[in-house]
């Protein structure tokens, strides 16, 4: 196994832990005795900060990248 692989398949686990974790708080939220409109903004907030954070992971994934690209076009 290359250190490729290594790397994929820890990328691959963290986004499986980083999913359940998703909809595990969504189940909780939907299960909760709280009144329907407030469970929706709640939700609606989660939603939000999750959708940002992956956004901002995904561009730090592309800088990482880039940079991985970067050195190894210097080294050849």
């Amino acid at each position: 196994m290359s250190v490729n692989d290594d790397k994929n398949g820890l990328i691959y686990l963290l986004a499986g832990f980083g999913l359940g974790a998703l909809i595990g708080a969504v189940a909780g939220l939907l299960f909760a005795p709280k009144p329907g409109e407030e469970i929706r903004h709640e939700l609606a907030d989660k939603l939000k900060d999750a959708k940002g954070k992956t956004e901002d992971w995904i561009a730090e994934q592309r800088k990482r990248g880039g940079k991985a690209l970067e050195s190894d076009e210097a080294g050849a």
